[in-house]
């Protein structure tokens, strides 16, 4: 009788190859680079040109530019890379058939998920990165006082935000449809979370609601870890039972077909 034959899994050089081919293919996605890498610059310098410097009591002195802005554009760039970017990219994958054909080879379609997060992070991470020294050396922003809080809070951030954004890809037929999900959803959680200004200006229950919303709950807490303060233990929750929902929705109803 033959020996059985053991499965290869595709190892760390292939995963390198895999991320390395995805991280080329968004880069020729000249408009889709545009929103991780010069979005937050453009706002930075925008806000920071608009700015006083003057410190804030209930911001715990510091400058909204500091407090507000930056925490904002952080969580901004992180809700457009995750739930509208690359939903649109892995839809494409399932039109053109790609996730069908890597059914059939040691590499998993997964892989392809995974490759595409991977990408999107080190996006998110370069473009909010540039801003940052740019807003320090162009208009003096003042490190989180809470550093280790404020690197938590933003991967706390990251993943409810890549879950939202894979469950936006499991239900799209098609990358026009990702997009136009994406930006709904994207908005959605933008206007509620005080994106076009103060959450104190919308009706009361739609304030709690979008506070405790990715976006909303996002800003808050890394507005928290910029000033000092503790988060708010509620929209910490919320946060972690926004990528746990969204990720188990979004494994149920992915398709790869």
């Amino acid at each position: 009788m033959a020996e059985p034959v053991e499965a290869v899994r595709p190892g760390p050089r292939a995963w390198g190859l895999l991320i390395a081919t995805e991280a080329k293919l968004v880069l020729r996605d000249t408009a889709g680079i545009v929103v991780p890498l010069g979005l937050p610059v453009l706002l930075m310098v925008m806000n920071g040109l608009g700015s006083d410097g003057a410190g804030i009591p209930e911001l715990g002195g510091l400058p909204a530019f500091d407090a507000v802005v930056v925490p904002m554009t952080m969580a901004m760039v992180l809700a457009m890379t995750g739930v509208v970017n690359m939903p649109s990219f892995l839809a494409t994958y399932r039109r053109t058939g790609v996730l069908r054909r890597l059914s059939v080879t040691p590499a998993h379609p997964w892989m392809v998920l995974a490759a595409q997060v991977v990408v999107g992070v080190a996006q998110s991470l370069i473009g909010i990165g540039l801003a940052l020294v740019v807003a320090r050396l162009g208009f003096g922003l003042a490190a989180p006082r809470s550093p280790l809080g404020a690197v938590a809070a933003f991967a706390l951030v990251v993943v409810a935000m890549y879950a939202l954004g894979m469950l936006v890809a499991a239900v799209s037929p098609t990358p026009n449809s990702a997009v136009a999900i994406g930006l709904v959803g994207f908005f959605a959680i933008f206007a509620t979370g005080g994106g076009f200004g103060g959450r104190q200006h919308l009706p009361e229950g739609l304030a709690a609601v979008g506070a405790h919303l990715p976006f909303g709950a996002g800003m808050d807490v890394l507005t928290a870890c910029w000033t000092g303060v503790v988060p708010d233990a509620g929209q910490l929750i919320a946060l972690a039972v926004s990528a746990a929902l969204s990720g188990i929705a979004a494994a149920a109803l992915f398709r790869w077909t």
